[in-house]
């Protein structure tokens, strides 16, 4: 609660409060703000200093007011797009809409995402703006303290750098496509997952999200349609209608992705790239089923467009899991992952795999952006995988993770939540029965950052899902708090 100061009145907080979550993005582009009375009640203030707090808020100019609608977090650059065709049969349909009856986004299948660029950086920048000292149930991340187990990483950064190795790997931009131990070390592990790979292949990255990047750019032009899933990775969206893509949203469910969405686009839009998670998809943890794998190939080959097949999570995944790029044999399909998850969120490491035909444009685009890579962090990381600890550190993580998985569905079923998806991998998908959108907010002021199903989809909609991340809601204690504020939705 708000407390009276002789220097700061009670307004003066309250603005600064709801001013300083709608700079660092807590609270998105055309967030709803709680209604006077409302606001009243949660901070135990009069409406008087609601009102006038709102007013300061207008003033600089950080909502807008809406006519017997309430306060709104302005967008200070306006996107208009305009709305695309339907997938199905080519009518237009306007902003977010879609036609009565639709029971799959593929009726209003091209959705303008106005706004969705900044709503996507919204648990990004709470990594960098903790909400509190507590256990973040939003996070996307392992807890620091989860990885303080790889002190192994120090040691082989001691012993790539021993004597002249760190003058002479420092005065040289590295090689191109990545330090050659590291890809070699790389398309052994891929043997593993019976992705057949040849060193030259590999191309190293800053982090997994670069190598999509890469991906993106080489391949497709401003207004190319793309398949993505949905739920899915908000980031992904935004980034790729930052581009200027023409996002094409399939449904994801247990098995796969909507295969008969899939080929309607195919018919409809001609896309010219699917984004999948195939192995504990992000936020549902489904893996997708050899079947469904066998098909989504299928309409690859006779459709001619590229499968991005992000495993980012498969260092806590079982080697034996569907994997598209195993089945395909990296024909239509590029393999991307990265170890910000498993080892060091700030090493950013990454990396891609990809056809030989596309290498060579794949790398080019590298080059563009990036020059090369931190090589001596990527000898490092090579020492680690050669010498197995990578290995265990992942096994000890993934026991540790079902441990902490088990424990958070507890509490969780205890508190009366119910799962949308079987709980598997590292995020829970949580219907709680109400808007989390406006849930997000009371908890903000609880202390906590939660990550509303709103943000997991391609056109920002009210929603009552939520992604939570199991290492980090063990404790009964935010259930309590999230029960009580749900209560008050």
């Amino acid at each position: 609660m708000l407390t009276r100061t002789p220097e700061r009145t009670l307004t003066e907080q309250l603005a600064e409060r709801f001013a300083e979550r709608i700079r660092s993005r807590l609270l998105p582009v055309g967030a709803r703000l709680p209604s006077v009375r409302e606001c009243a009640r949660q901070q135990g203030v009069s409406t008087h200093t609601v009102v006038a707090a709102y007013d300061q808020l207008l003033a600089q100019g950080l909502v807008e007011a809406r006519r017997q609608r309430g306060f709104f977090v302005r967008d200070a650059v306006q996107k208009s797009p305009s709305s695309p065709p339907d997938a199905g049969t080519g009518m237009a349909h306007g902003k977010g809409t879609r036609p009565a009856g639709s029971g799959s986004p593929l009726g209003a299948a091209v959705l303008p995402m106005s706004g969705s660029h900044i709503n996507a950086t919204t648990l990004i920048r709470g990594m960098f703006h903790q909400a509190s000292s507590k256990p973040q149930p939003g996070a996307g991340v392992f807890p620091p303290g989860w990885l303080e187990d790889a002190r192994f990483m120090a040691a082989a950064v001691r012993r790539v750098t021993a004597g002249r190795a760190l003058q002479d790997g420092s005065l040289v931009y590295g090689e191109p496509r990545g330090d050659a131990g590291l890809r070699a070390a790389l398309a052994r592990r891929l043997a593993d997952l019976s992705v057949s790979v040849e060193p030259q292949q590999i191309i190293t990255t800053v982090g997994a999200t670069h190598a999509l990047d890469i991906v993106s750019r080489t391949l497709l032009k401003a207004g190319d349609p793309v398949m993505v899933e949905e739920p899915g990775w908000s980031v992904e969206f935004a980034r790729l209608d930052a581009l200027g893509m023409r996002v094409l949203p399939v449904p994801r469910g247990p098995l796969g992705p909507d295969l008969d969405v899939m080929a309607r686009y195919c018919e409809a839009h001609a896309p010219k790239l699917f984004v999948s998670v195939s192995v504990l998809h992000n936020p549902t943890g489904y893996s997708l089923s050899p079947g469904h794998a066998h098909r989504i190939l299928q309409l690859a080959h006779r459709h001619g467009f590229h499968i991005v097949e992000d495993d980012t999570y498969g260092h806590i995944a079982p080697d034996h899991a569907t994997r598209l790029s195993a089945l395909d044999g990296l024909q239509r399909t590029i393999y991307v992952n990265g170890f910000a998850k498993i080892l060091a969120p700030n090493w950013r490491v990454g990396y891609l795999a990809a056809p030989p035909e596309l290498v060579e444009r794949l790398l080019d685009t590298k080059l563009l952006s990036t020059l090369t890579t931190p090589s001596l962090l990527e000898k490092a990381l090579a020492l680690c995988i050669e010498q197995g600890q990578l290995r265990r550190h992942a096994e000890r993580m993934r026991l540790r993770l079902a441990q902490a998985r088990a424990r958070s569905v507890q509490v969780a079923l205890e508190a009366g939540q119910r799962f949308a998806a079987e709980p598997a991998g590292m995020f829970g998908w949580v219907d709680t029965g109400v808007d989390t959108d406006m849930l997000a907010q009371r908890m903000l002021d609880q202390g906590y950052l939660i990550a509303p199903g709103a943000l997991f989809h391609a056109t920002r909609r009210p929603c009552t899902l939520m992604r939570i991340n199991f290492t980090t809601t063990q404790d009964p204690a935010f259930w309590r708090a999230f029960r009580n504020a749900a209560e008050g939705v």
